[in-house]
C-alpha cells in the first residue's frame, strides 16, 4: 500500500499538524485472534501461542492520515465469558470498536453478532464498527464464507475485512480504515488512559506494509 501524504519523517516527528486521539475496543470470543491482531498492528509483530488475555490489555498506535495524525488509545478485551461484564467497562466512550471472530469457526461469527447488537444498543451512536474475520491465512479450513459475512456487515453499517495477524493481511488496512471514518473535525480525547503508553512507527516495524503512519 502506497502512502499518501503524511508519511513520517526521517527524525521520527511527523509532517501531521493535528492530533487526534480515539478510544477503540477489540470485542470477540477467546482464541480467535483479538491480540495478535493487536500486536501485529502496534509491534510488527506475531507470536504463534499467545497467552489469553486477562480483564483488558492497554496499548497505543498513531496513523497519519494526510495533515491529521490519529492517536489510537487500544483496549483488547479478554474473550472468556467471565469477563464479559467487564466489557460495558472498556467500550464506553469507546469512539471506535473491532469485533473479531475466527473465520474457521462458526459460533465465533454468532457471538460477534451479538457483540454487534450490543454495541448499537449500548455503546455510543456514532460509533465506528469494524468486523474482522481473522485468521484468512487457514481459509482450507474456513467455516465462514466471506460473502455472508460481508452481507452482514452491509446490513449493520459495519467496515468489514477478513484479517491475518499471522501473516499481517489486512491488519494496518483495517485500523487505517477506521482512522478514515472516525470525524476528526476537532481534536479527540478520552480520559482513563492518556500518557500511559506510547505509539510505535509502524513504517519502522513493518517495512512490508507501507502503511500511512508516523509516531506520534
Amino acid at each position: 500500500m502506497t502512502s499518501r501524504g503524511g508519511a513520517a519523517r526521517p527524525n521520527g516527528q511527523s509532517q501531521a499538524s493535528k492530533i487526534c486521539q480515539f478510544k477503540l475496543v477489540l470485542l470477540g470470543e477467546s482464541a480467535v485472534g483479538k491480540s495478535s491482531l493487536v500486536l501485529r498492528f502496534v509491534k510488527g509483530q506475531f507470536h504463534e501461542y499467545q497467552e489469553s488475555t486477562i480483564g483488558a490489555a492497554f496499548l497505543t498506535q498513531s496513523v497519519c492520515l494526510d495533515d491529521t495524525t490519529v492517536k489510537f488509545e487500544i483496549w483488547d478485551t479478554a474473550g472468556q465469558e467471565r469477563y464479559h461484564s467487564l466489557a460495558p467497562m472498556y467500550y464506553r466512550g469507546a469512539q471506535a470498536a473491532i469485533v473479531v471472530y475466527d473465520i474457521t469457526n462458526q459460533e465465533t461469527f454468532a457471538r460477534a453478532k451479538t457483540w454487534v447488537k450490543e454495541l448499537q444498543r449500548q455503546a455510543s451512536p456514532s460509533i465506528v464498527i469494524a468486523l474482522a474475520g481473522n485468521k484468512a491465512d487457514l481459509a482450507s479450513k474456513r467455516m465462514v464464507e466471506y460473502e455472508e459475512a460481508q452481507a452482514y456487515a452491509d446490513d449493520n453499517s459495519l467496515l468489514f475485512m477478513e484479517t491475518s495477524a499471522k501473516t499481517a493481511m489486512n491488519v494496518n488496512d483495517l485500523f487505517l480504515a477506521i482512522a478514515k471514518k472516525l470525524p476528526k473535525s476537532e481534536p479527540q480525547s478520552t480520559s482513563g488512559a492518556s500518557g500511559r503508553g506510547r505509539g510505535v512507527d509502524l513504517h519502522e516495524q513493518s517495512p512490508q506494509s507501507r502503511s500511512q503512519c508516523c509516531s506520534n
